[in-house]
């Protein structure tokens, strides 16, 4: 009996459950929303499906502009965070220098707090500098969200890459950017590529900072949001919501086999 009755397992087996229930359940809500043309209580089935909120979602220009902004703004900041971030995290992961854990501790502490306080003390050096709603000043603030991501995690994937590698290779005549490409950089690209994607979601997703120094002159897809539950159908907003969450489930996906692999974890575990 107690083969086949095991409590642990019983309970185990129950939060597993309720945790697809909650992950999945929001999402299924979405989906159905998306397509039914119409679907309230105390129904328990949509009257019918139709594609026509899909339609409205990108004919209409003020969501189809902010479906622009984001696919444009994001991929700028992921590569201005790389530009800036991944030197920075080859010298703190590469080389021992004063000051080193002081500098990687303020980086992240400083995305320990909530940043609203940051973003309004940010808009009020944005007028002196006309940068209110302007794309450079979008693209400064999600940049902010990205350091973390850009440093530490490359900067362990840096630090892993054994010397003892890069001095046989040196020994055997290769030179130092040959090293570097063919070894270290090597090496360290899983790591990389992870501090891409949750850099690109993170700037992607950034909402608060976005609709302070943009709005009204620009609104991405997160702070569209904002007027969107307000102002349209619920199912217009159920299917700006899947367009929201889509880029996060394909590139979690394609990165699933680094993250899952640990390279997340051990980005912020640097020594």
């Amino acid at each position: 009996m107690g083969k086949f009755f095991n409590p642990a397992r019983l309970a185990l087996n129950a939060a597993v459950v309720l945790m697809v229930f909650f992950i999945l359940g929001p999402i299924v809500w979405l989906a159905v929303h998306a397509f039914a043309s119409n679907w309230q209580y105390p129904n328990l089935y949509p009257s019918g499906l139709t594609l026509h909120w899909w339609s409205q979602v990108f004919l209409d220009s003020a969501l189809a502009s902010a479906m622009k902004n984001s696919l444009i703004t994001s991929p700028i900041v992921v590569i201005c965070s790389m530009i800036i971030c991944l030197p920075a995290a080859y010298a703190v992961g590469r080389i021992k220098f004063w000051g080193r854990r002081v500098f990687m501790i303020g980086i992240f502490s400083a995305n320990s707090f909530p940043k609203i306080g940051l973003f309004a003390a940010i808009a009020t050096l944005y007028y002196s500098l006309n940068l209110m709603g302007t794309f450079v000043g979008v693209i400064i603030i999600q940049l902010l969200g990205t350091i973390i991501y850009m440093t530490w995690i490359p900067a362990a994937a840096f630090a892993a890459v054994p010397r003892s590698l890069e001095e046989a290779a040196r020994d055997a005549g290769a030179s130092k950017f040959t090293v570097f490409r063919t070894i270290t950089l090597r090496m360290a690209m899983p790591g990389i590529l992870v501090a891409i994607v949750m850099s690109f979601l993170a700037a992607f997703d950034e909402a608060q900072g976005t609709y302070l120094v943009g709005a009204p002159a620009i609104y991405t897809m997160p702070t569209e949001m904002y007027s969107l539950v307000q102002n349209y159908p619920i199912q217009v907003a159920a299917v700006f919501s899947l367009l929201l969450a889509l880029p996060s489930v394909l590139l979690l996906g394609l990165a699933r086999k680094h993250i899952m692999g640990g390279q997340l974890a051990d980005g912020f575990q640097l020594k």
